[in-house]
């Protein structure tokens, strides 16, 4: 049974999300049919539209690079197929790549096209009907996910789905999990395009805050001397890094390898299916110690997983995957070479509301995979005090914060598309890749409860499948919870579960310390 506050919602959320038109209740039928006549003709007119796939979308159609994006998002309410689908297409199906097909181009040898197609619902929004008395719920949603990511979308339709289970689980009344293609965008404007689709819900015309970085006043109380000596010594140290980060990552493309680990992916890992498990966690344990410690949420972030993984290692170095084993001694190794790879977007996100935009007026935003490289040294070491994994973690991120890292590697795979072809550049990300041990992201979500089409949502959980790393660790905040999301070979990483709680565990220590040591 429908709840009074589920109902409203649901008649509500039925009306399609619409901020520039009239209400429709002060328009007479007459107007309503000629704007939808003129909305079909518009559709139609789009249609068999062309347009070149960009040079980094055409890489992740490579065998090797066929990476999907994966985003769940746990709902308070059942969640009700009709007004999800009467609102995609007033909605995501505006934008072009959601509503293309993706097509060899005769005309271009190796290239690909989008062509505006319509879209059949039908086809990409699944709700299949589940027995409300699963034994294990969670079981079921993290075997669904295991299992989608053992296939493919059909290249026949745009290359996008939306599986909606009305299914309880300890943190939510139903479940929606989108799949994208990485072809369509990059994982930060995916996201943003999907909170475009949102509304706040003690507002229903109101879209997500998400909060801004704020820029650092600038003090004046330095002479021009020391503000222009100020300003080469950074100058400096951006060049210093910048040549530092260029050579380590040509050293990465040809010889250098990260050392050999029990996180670290055997070659043909991207075809292997992922668990993905997620741990929700409280975000103003992570913002205690940001204050304490004088960091940022991203310093926190980091250093909660390079000591959960340190933790993770040391036990199986130790001969043993049970939380309860050989974790007081130091099993180690003496040093280990463990990296990160980001995949980061260096064209500037559009933003929800220039997206949100784009979907009700037919407006232009920012939009495309112009991905740089950063390789993020971890570091994996027992430390005495728990909060030394958060200062080496903002030392790493205040180093790449003062380096053209980014740029510089995507100028260089932009080079190598463009001298050598698709097939040589996917040879060299995939090298690149495969040459260190995993992805590591930290997403910043909205700051209110927010509502897909009226549903309102109780957490969200971004992931990937498909890259050429047995794991994947993403961070993703929503109001005051933090959740953490380890996508996992079952192969390379048999307990992710266990991986997970050595990341919630570690927070739990860095805590007591801050608290302990009286900087709280």
């Amino acid at each position: 049974m429908e709840s009074a506050n589920e109902l409203k919602w649901r008649k509500q959320a039925l009306k399609p999300i619409d901020t520039t038109r009239r209400s429709s209740s002060s328009k007479s039928e007459e107007e309503e049919e000629e704007e939808e006549e003129e909305e079909e003709n518009k559709n139609s007119q789009k249609t068999g539209e062309e347009e070149p796939l960009s040079p980094s979308s055409r890489l992740f159609h490579e065998p090797n690079f066929n990476v999907y994006v994966i985003a769940i998002m746990g709902c308070k309410t059942r969640i009700y197929p009709d007004v999800v689908k009467a609102n995609l297409g007033h909605t995501l199906l505006r934008h072009p790549r959601f509503s293309s097909l993706q097509v060899m181009d005769e005309r271009n040898k190796g290239g690909m096209k989008w062509i505006r197609t319509q879209v059949d619902l039908e086809k990409h929004v699944i709700a299949p009907k589940l027995d409300p008395n699963i034994d294990s719920p969670e079981k079921f949603l993290e075997d669904y996910i295991y299992n989608l990511s053992k296939t493919n979308i059909d290249e026949s339709q745009p290359l996008w789905d939306l599986h909606l289970l009305n299914l309880r689980t300890s943190e939510s009344e139903a479940v929606g999990v989108f799949r994208i293609h990485h072809s369509l965008g990059d994982g930060t404007s995916l996201m943003s395009l999907l909170l475009a689709c949102t509304r706040q819900m003690n507002d229903p015309l109101a879209l997500p805050t998400v909060p801004i970085k704020k820029k650092q006043e600038k003090k004046n109380d330095h002479t021009w001397f020391w503000r222009i000596t100020s300003m080469f010594w950074s100058s400096f140290q951006v060049f210093l890094n910048t040549v530092v980060d260029v050579f380590m990552f040509i050293a990465t493309t040809l010889f250098l390898k990260d050392t050999q680990n029990p996180l670290k992916g055997p070659p043909g890992v991207e075809f292997t299916p992922r668990r993905i498990v997620y741990r929700i966690i409280s975000l103003d344990d992570i913002k205690l110690v940001k204050n304490a410690m004088n960091t940022t949420i991203n310093d926190v972030a980091l250093g909660i997983t390079q000591a959960g993984l340190s933790l993770y290692i040391n036990r199986i170095y130790g001969g043993s995957n049970k939380a309860e084993g050989a974790i007081e001694i130091d099993n180690l190794p003496k040093k280990i070479r463990l990296r990160s790879t980001l995949l980061i977007n260096i064209r500037p996100s559009a933003g929800i509301q220039a997206l949100a935009d784009m979907m009700e007026k037919d407006g232009e935003a920012k939009w495309g995979n112009w991905i740089g490289y950063v390789l993020l040294p971890f570091t994996i070491a027992r430390r005495d005090d728990p909060l030394d994994y958060v200062r080496d973690a903002k030392a790493t991120i205040d180093r790449k914060k003062r380096s053209l890292e980014a740029i510089f590697t995507f100028s260089i795979a932009e080079l190598a598309l463009k001298l050598f072809g698709v097939k040589t550049a996917s040879a060299l990300s995939h090298r690149i890749l495969s040459h260190t041990t995993m992805c590591f992201s930290n997403l910043v979500g909205p700051l209110e409860e927010i509502g897909f089409y009226g549903h309102p949502m109780a957490f969200l959980a971004p992931s990937s499948y498909g890259q050429p790393h047995a794991l994947m660790i993403n961070f993703q905040s929503y109001i005051d919870k933090m959740t953490i999301v380890v996508s996992a070979d079952e192969a390379t990483i048999p307990n992710p579960h266990q991986l997970c709680d050595d990341i919630v565990e570690s927070l739990r220590l860095i805590k007591h310390a801050v608290v302990t040591k009286g900087l709280a």
